[in-house]
């Protein structure tokens, strides 16, 4: 740990948060670094920041209190420090572990991708969570907004957005192409020469760790059901493989807690009719099963004895109906499920492209990304951040949304162990809509709403802290 980043000193009266057995150690004054964001992000920021220290101050009365550190990152980092991304930036979030970000502008014309992706994967910050709900009195575009409350777990260092790829033309990707031409696919597949190449890596590492804490969010939050999004139909080998690994953890590490829904069938097959058989249970878990190979009709009823062998005692006689259930859904079919049928997710696990797609068409439902929280986790480290664009057209304008990033802080305070803190934002946030009293992008939508400034917004969002919500018109 260093006395400054950036030439910026380190507050005195502050301390680091320390990671030990698993666990955060948070001080009293813990030592936050923040990057304030590009374009909007300065507007936002402030306003976030007032409701963040206010939050702090009604919850524990000035026992407990964020010290700020400023880093450096975007467009602002490239004017002082002609870097975009500068070293210190990082060390400071690896030294101090839990960091909150606006939003940044991703340079053009070579250079880092995204400074986002960067940095998740400089501090492997593996797993993407966005949380999304319904905050009463917010205009959305479907009859039922309020049935939408899931959280979504989004792998986030592979898949596309690894960043292994080529350029069509160029001597490298003649050179991939070749390989995968001649030495690999060896006439039964070709790809085009004109083509530019891409690599998706998914791993047995990167898919469990996902999938754990996907896990353990729903035990924790005692949510119900965690899907595996993923398009396994087609690229069986990383997509189909972050299923099945996802299947093989949820049932080696949290068998007593978790079934699977092919599992629960089976079970509550069982449970109608005590008398079934084991072919007869097949069946009814493969319809057509008596049309298919043999080879096969073994493979499903040996299936069938294994489960029962295994769960039974735990699982059956209606038990499974108290655990949480597992399933997986092809992508494309999820996203028409969660405009018909939201109410029937709850914790997502998906890889990285699936998931970046899925957060914003959730967020779409329940009044856009200005409305979405995001913090991107690792073994320790945290960081939370606006799910939006910079929108620099609007910047130094006091009128932009700032509510993802609160929504952020509230995510960041409940990972610290703050809950009361978390608690004050949100409720704060959703009383100041339900008064209608927003800023223009919720306030064109919404039938005699009042618009208010960004600052305005946070000095009522902090007048409504703790304040009890009104029952929504819908």
């Amino acid at each position: 740990m260093k006395d400054k980043y950036s030439g910026v000193e380190v507050p005195k009266d502050g301390a680091g948060i320390e990671y030990v057995n698993g666990a955060m150690r948070v001080p009293e004054r813990p030592i936050i670094p923040f990057i304030e964001g590009d374009g909007t992000g300065r507007d936002i920021w402030r306003a976030s920041r007032r409701v963040f220290d206010a939050a702090a101050e009604r919850a524990y009365g000035g026992k407990r209190k964020v010290a700020w550190l400023e880093v450096f990152a975007g467009e602002k980092a490239f004017r002082q420090f002609k870097e975009w991304l500068p070293q210190d930036t990082v060390e400071a979030i690896r030294d101090f572990r839990v960091a909150i970000k606006g939003p940044l502008t991703t340079p053009v014309g070579g250079g880092i991708r995204s400074l986002n992706v960067t940095l998740r994967q400089m501090l492997e910050l593996y797993a993407c969570v966005r949380p999304v709900r319904y905050f009463p009195g917010v205009p959305s575009p479907v009859r039922n907004p309020e049935k939408m409350n899931v959280v979504i777990f989004r792998e986030n260092t592979e898949d596309v957005y690894a960043g292994i790829e080529w350029r069509e033309g160029t001597p490298d990707a003649a050179r991939v192409l070749k390989f995968l031409n001649e030495d690999m696919l060896q006439g039964k597949k070709h790809i085009r020469e004109d083509s530019g190449v891409g690599i998706k890596p998914i791993s047995v590492t990167g898919t469990k760790r996902l999938v754990r804490r996907a896990i353990q969010h729903a035990i924790e939050h005692k949510r119900r059901v965690v899907t595996l999004v993923h398009k396994g139909n087609i690229m069986k080998f990383t997509e189909g493989a972050f299923r099945d690994w996802g299947y093989e953890l949820a049932k080696t590490e949290f068998r007593d807690q978790i079934v699977t829904e092919r599992e629960s069938w089976i079970l509550d097959n069982l449970d109608k009719n005590a008398g079934i058989s084991v072919e007869q249970n097949a069946a009814m878990v493969e319809p057509g099963l008596e049309n298919a190979p043999e080879q096969f009709r073994k493979e499903v009823c040996e299936e069938v004895r294994a489960t029962l062998s295994a769960i039974w005692g735990t699982h059956g006689r209606g038990a499974w109906k108290n655990k949480i259930l597992v399933n997986d859904r092809i992508a494309d079919s999820v996203f028409q499920q969660i405009l018909t049928r939201a109410d029937e997710y709850s914790v997502f696990a998906t890889p990285n492209l699936n998931g970046d797609y899925l957060s914003d068409a959730c967020a779409a439902q329940v009044g856009g990304l200005g409305m979405a929280p995001g913090a991107n986790i690792g073994d320790g480290y945290g960081v939370f951040e606006a799910t939006h664009g910079t929108a620099p057209k609007y910047a130094d304008q006091d009128v932009i949304n700032p509510a993802s990033v609160m929504l952020s802080g509230a995510m960041m305070f409940e990972f610290m162990g703050w809950k009361e803190v978390a608690g004050l934002i949100e409720s704060g946030i959703e009383r100041t809509i339900q008064q209608k009293r927003v800023t223009y992008d919720l306030e064109r939508m919404m039938q005699g709403a009042t618009k208010v400034k960004t600052s305005e917004f946070a000095t009522a969002i902090i007048e409504n802290m703790g304040a009890k919500a009104v029952a929504s018109d819908k």
